[in-house]
């Protein structure tokens, strides 16, 4: 028989319902006929008994909806969120030191996007981040951030073939010893990493990332300091002496920003004036944004690669494993020059290039 409707929503079901059950069918003959729940049988049935047939014409039961799950935004809305986000609230109008949902819902409806605050914190948890943690590390606080951006930006827009812009950073220092992660491993069996472990030494990563060539250049020092700058400096000019200028762009830390390192760069391009050399000039990240270090992507990419589930036997074996990175990922854009960082091993989160509105320095691959 062809049943028109549901029993939910159709007084005639309901009442062919009833009559099936009444004329002596089993409970459950009758809810498989009709596709309900024998519940919704003994329903209908009491309805009639006490209420009639007005009683099967009750709507107060209305059909469950089915919760639609919203896919995400698109990644124009994304970098438009990441974008704001990594400004200071102040420069939006917001008399504020940290962003809040409100604030970043006004600020992307300014900017033509319209989204509610339940899609902001999806989008920012997608990325990897909790709200709490993402309001400290995503914002940066310098006053002079947008002018830092726009002329680190310029640069890159105009960027010759005699000129080379750097990424740089250090890595580390990490221990040498087993190290956890996700890895594969049979059912009903957990891998695990001792929580107390002999440190077989430590390992210190100084390196640059040319953004055009994609290129990596590094070495390993024992501290984070000036002299360590000085010497990457140093190797970079020797490496690029083709170049005109080399522009050098870091995070804030102490050491990027010595006398001794401004000393540095003033004499050499003091000599480069005088006889033609490669200047260099300083472009800073600004202030508590080391999100933007396009470098830090790679760093991640390598963590991922070749240091998260490793156990290496000694600082040497770990030492030769990053350079067999590098060296692969040299020459893999060294044949194929484009800015496609996630192109290697499918393990850089972000592209190669520039971006505010990315993301770079990952928590989980540090």
């Amino acid at each position: 028989m062809k049943v028109h409707g549901t029993a939910r929503t159709c007084p005639h079901c309901r009442n062919l319902i009833v009559t099936r059950y009444l004329q002596g069918n089993p409970l459950a003959s009758v809810a498989s006929e009709f596709q309900v729940t024998a519940k919704t049988v003994l329903k209908w049935v009491r309805r009639y008994e006490t209420k009639g047939l007005t009683g099967l014409s009750d709507k107060s039961s209305r059909p469950h909806r089915i919760a639609r799950r919203h896919p995400l935004p698109d990644s124009n809305f994304e970098a438009q969120l990441f974008s704001i986000l990594h400004s200071p609230p102040t420069e939006f109008g917001f008399n504020r030191t940290t962003w809040k949902q409100d604030d970043l819902q006004q600020a992307l409806k300014d900017r033509g996007y319209s989204a509610t605050k339940a899609t902001i914190a999806k989008v920012v948890k997608a990325a990897g981040y909790r709200w709490v943690k993402a309001r400290r590390v995503l914002t940066s606080s310098d006053p002079d951030y947008r002018a830092k951006l726009d002329r680190i930006k310029a640069v890159l827009a105009t960027l010759g073939k005699d000129e080379a812009f750097f990424s740089i950073d250090e890595y580390g220092p990490f221990k040498v010893c087993q190290r956890g992660g996700k890895t594969l491993a049979p059912r009903g069996q957990q891998p695990t990493v001792p929580q107390w472990q002999k440190s077989k030494g430590n390992v210190i990563i100084t390196a640059a990332l040319e953004l055009s060539r994609n290129r990596v250049t590094h070495f390993y020092s024992e501290t984070k300091n000036t002299e360590e700058i000085i010497k990457l400096l140093t190797v970079l000019l020797e490496e690029y002496k083709d170049c005109r200028v080399l522009y050098l762009s870091w995070d804030a830390a102490s050491w990027h920003d010595s006398a001794a390192l401004m000393e540095a760069v003033k004499a050499n391009n003091g000599m480069a004036t005088v006889i033609g050399s490669t200047r260099m000039e300083l472009l800073p990240l600004p202030t508590t944004a080391q999100y933007l270090n396009v470098i830090e992507g790679v760093f991640n990419g390598m963590a991922r690669s070749i240091i998260h589930n490793s156990d290496y036997q000694s600082v040497e074996e770990a030492k030769q494993a990053i350079d067999r990175y590098f060296a692969d990922r040299n020459t893999f854009f060294l044949d194929c020059p484009r800015k496609a960082g996630k192109k290697i091993w499918g393990s850089e989160a972000n592209n190669s290039e520039f971006n505010e509105a990315k993301n770079f320095k990952n928590p989980a691959y540090r």
